[in-house]
């Protein structure tokens, strides 16, 4: 990801297991890798935490309601609060059942975190709609049912926290359409969420991390930049914190791996030109669109063309 660089400095705001006191989260996709590793540093610093997940392998099958009732175990014996919520986010039953167990438990929510997800890849034109459906439903759909939910109450409470999970991918990807098309969904949700519910008193943000999880795994590249979920635990801490709050941080999508945090560029326009003395017709924008509007550089197509001549001399690409 293009951008500048800078070095971080440590200004220590706000003391260690504070950031969150008294506040109720709800994280999704919380019973393995980056969503347990969030709602584990949630309640170490002090929020009382609703643990989703339905449970299911990388592909989305064979759901089982013990893997969010082990990091509910997990809080409670280091002394803190959660509940186990097992239901299937891409239902709005289930998104909702998340939000509604956190006002039954706690009485309010101050902030959900939408990590669930799955993965089935294949080129796009081999690509199923079973393989399709299931993978946006659980990404874009489980975040808007979350969003959807948790808005409604944080409407009326005058504040709270949306934080969405999109990815890199969301730039394009060779083999997992379904998954880059709804990553780039979530951050459009996000944004909208974040022009909607400005008003409210409501901020939305989006975090796309580079981490080893049970997903990266089969990632078949080596990334120079690559953290560990813990990394990312801190990022969402803080973007659900009051600091986040009075620093005015809404709407933004920020990638953290391992020693890097970058945010992304807004959406806007490069370049235009203006049709003069009538419309447009094919043979006018042939003249103008190549040498005047042009074209933004596509990053990724420089990585594939790297990615294939490293497979022809039998090596990983380093990206």
């Amino acid at each position: 990801m293009p951008g500048n660089t800078n070095a971080a400095s440590s200004t220590g705001h706000g003391s260690e297991g504070t950031f969150l006191a008294g506040r109720v989260v709800a994280v999704t996709g919380a019973g393995r890798g980056i969503g347990r590793a969030v709602a584990l540093a949630c309640a170490a610093e002090g929020a009382r935490v609703v643990v989703n997940d339905y449970g299911v392998a990388v592909d989305g099958e064979a759901p089982s309601s013990e893997v969010a009732e082990g990091v509910v175990e997990e809080i409670t014996a280091a002394g803190g609060r959660a509940v186990a919520v097992a239901d299937d986010i891409s239902t709005m039953a289930g998104g909702q059942r998340v939000v509604d167990t956190a006002l039954a438990e706690y009485g309010r929510v101050d902030g959900v975190v939408c990590v669930a997800g799955i993965l089935r890849e294949r080129m796009l034109f081999n690509m199923s709609e079973a393989e399709w459906d299931p993978v946006v439903a659980t990404h874009l759909k489980g975040t808007f049912t979350v969003f959807r939910a948790a808005s409604a109450v944080m409407r009326r409470q005058g504040s709270g926290t949306l934080i969405g999970f999109t990815s890199g991918n969301h730039q394009g990807s060779v083999s997992q359409a379904n998954y880059a098309a709804a990553k780039g969904g979530i951050i459009s949700l996000v944004r909208s969420a974040a022009l909607g519910l400005h008003k409210y008193g409501v901020t939305a943000n989006a975090v796309a991390p580079v981490a080893r999880t049970r997903m990266s795994a089969g990632v078949p590249m080596e990334l120079k930049e690559i953290g560990e979920p813990d990394d990312v635990a801190a990022l969402v801490v803080y973007l659900l914190s009051e600091q986040a709050r009075a620093a005015g941080i809404t709407g933004q999508v920020y990638t953290i791996a391992g020693p890097k945090l970058a945010v992304w560029a807004q959406p806007r326009e490069l370049r235009a030109a203006y049709a003069e003395g009538g419309g447009w017709t094919p043979a006018r924008i042939a003249d103008v669109l190549p040498g005047t509007v042009g074209t933004d550089p596509m990053p990724l197509l420089a990585q594939l063309e790297e990615m294939a001549r490293a497979a022809a001399a039998g090596t990983r690409p380093n990206t």
